[in-house]
């Protein structure tokens, strides 16, 4: 495994990545390790140079895609229209096809039951605890109001009880969504389908099926794969374990990206 930043020295575990070019596939995560870990869920932007850092990528990779919890909305007005690159949101259950928002068909029968949980579960959220909408999921934050994990952890188990949606946990977060079989992993099996390498960026518990994917497409199909974690204090144990490469916060995934565009273009010998 590389240390944190280890890119900034040499490509290590990206180099075959980069070496691949056109036939490569890399993907990446938003909150988290393209724009930091803020307490406003809101107020979360992609940091100086991502959007950058993506057209780069894009230019000399053959799939270049942001994989999210986000909703499409989300992710379309703070990373913008970038030539080339794939936006997925909320897991996957929602993506731009031909410059359209489409979603998993699945999902829509389950918007309204969204709806109402997401206004149960903020008629009994305190001050300080976020419950975020995203249409076909509904997020809880308790980072400013770390006291109330315990209690929003039940409100969130008896939502997901009476309503028929999944709880998947996060950073300070809990999430409840569809019962659908679509996740970081089913998505990034999609994408890398056909590559000749392929790499994914991320940072928390939603990631794991993203990196477990890899590993299932390294070995079917026996091509290069690096899972990279963005790594900071309070990032999961259990993701740093799996991590080919550490770099330092989404500062240090951008420039992973960009080392890897530079090496991807420059000039062979």
């Amino acid at each position: 495994m590389s240390g944190p930043d280890d890119l900034g020295r040499h490509l290590g575990s990206l180099a075959p990545i980069a070496a691949a070019g056109r036939r490569a596939a890399v993907i990446t995560d938003f909150d988290g390790t393209l724009a930091a870990i803020v307490e406003d869920p809101g107020a979360a932007r992609p940091v100086p140079g991502a959007r950058e850092a993506l057209a780069r990528a894009a230019s000399v990779f053959g799939t270049v895609a942001v994989v999210s919890g986000r909703p499409l909305s989300f992710l379309a007005r703070h990373l913008g229209d970038i030539e080339g690159v794939v936006l997925v949101g909320i897991y996957g259950l929602e993506r731009w096809v031909d410059g359209s928002p489409v979603e998993v068909p699945a999902a829509d029968p389950w918007r309204p039951v969204v709806s109402v949980v997401a206004d149960r579960l903020a008629a009994v959220a305190p001050d300080g605890v976020e419950v975020e909408r995203k249409g076909l999921a509904v997020t809880v934050h308790w980072r400013r109001r770390p006291d109330q994990a315990a209690r929003m952890a039940e409100a969130v188990a008896v939502e997901g009880e009476r309503s028929g949606l999944v709880s998947h946990p996060g950073r300070a977060t809990l999430e409840l969504r569809p019962p659908i079989d679509v996740d970081k992993g089913t998505v990034v099996g999609e994408l890398v389908a056909g590559a000749g390498a392929a790499c994914f960026f991320g940072d928390d518990l939603g990631d794991l099926p993203a990196f477990a994917a890899l590993d299932r497409v390294a070995l079917d199909e026996g091509i290069p794969v690096a899972k990279v974690v963005a790594a900071d204090a309070e990032c999961p144990p259990e993701v740093v374990a799996l991590a080919d490469v550490l770099v330092d916060g989404p500062a240090g995934a951008v420039r992973a990206l960009d080392g890897m565009a530079a090496a991807a273009a420059a000039p062979a010998g």
